[in-house]
């Protein structure tokens, strides 16, 4: 079972940054690599940003593109998400996700939500001023 634990959301002002952190396991870190997904009320879930536990390679929704970094920490056993920034079109909640490592090796990211196997709790990010 792998266990994913989402921290760092909250109310911010647009421009304003947030660094959310997923928590994992070492066996996590080992066999999956990992997407942020968010999702806003009466939208469907969309995948954020990723990252391979393989050989660290990202990948970034055009939406964030510039403005969001995903990082890994092994010795923490924590992924981030650095949000900077933020628009009022941000405002969601994220979800940090384990997609299988055989899924990504050599391939695009998978998006669609159903491909990744364990879920965080989900956090909530609102930008408002």
């Amino acid at each position: 079972q792998v266990q994913l634990v989402e921290s760092g959301g909250g109310l911010v002002h647009p421009g304003d940054s947030l660094r959310l952190s997923c928590e994992t396991s070492d066996f996590a870190l080992n066999y999956y690599s990992f997407g942020w997904f968010r999702q806003a009320p009466g939208k469907e879930r969309e995948a954020v940003s990723c990252i391979s536990s393989l050989d660290g390679r990202t990948w970034y929704d055009d939406s964030v593109k510039t403005r969001f970094t995903i990082s890994r920490d092994t010795t923490k056993k924590t992924i981030y998400l650095q949000l900077n920034d933020l628009r009022a079109g941000d405002t969601a909640v994220y979800y940090c996700a384990a997609v299988p490592n055989m899924l990504v090796v050599g391939k695009p990211f998978p998006r669609p939500a159903s491909q990744y196997d364990y879920w965080g709790q989900g956090i909530q990010v609102t930008v408002s001023s």
